[in-house]
């Protein structure tokens, strides 16, 4: 249930650099600090089979919840047609976007972070 939750969508992929760099950030920085009844992070990992997904998830060591888009549809949902997969998409309490991050640069990772902050508390 995502009701009256702050959520963080975060798009993956085991083939991408920048988000095997970024998702250990997201695990410590984001989803160890904020995880509570009020805010969730779920990663999809897109274009990919499960058991990819797997191993790949196990390696990096994250544990936020990872749901799989093997079509790529949800990704394509949020994106036009060649966008790069690093992203993370902030959703405040009534459902509506609020921030949206692209690529893994630390100024803009840590305004994600005030962002959620400022949600939150």
């Amino acid at each position: 249930n995502f009701k009256n939750k702050v959520i963080v969508i975060q798009f993956t992929g085991s083939w991408c650099s920048v988000c095997r760099r970024e998702m250990p950030e997201l695990e410590k920085k984001v989803w160890q600090r904020f995880k509570n009844d009020d805010f969730i992070l779920i990663g999809i990992d897109t274009k990919e089979p499960e058991e990819k997904v797997d191993v790949f998830i196990d390696k990096i060591g994250v544990t936020y919840p990872i749901a799989y888009d093997p079509k790529g549809k949800i990704f394509s949902d949020f994106t036009i047609e060649g966008a790069g997969v690093t992203r993370n998409i902030v959703v405040n309490k009534r459902g509506e976007i609020v921030y949206m991050t692209r690529l893994f640069e630390e100024k803009e990772f840590n305004s994600m972070i005030k962002k959620i902050e400022d949600l939150l508390y």
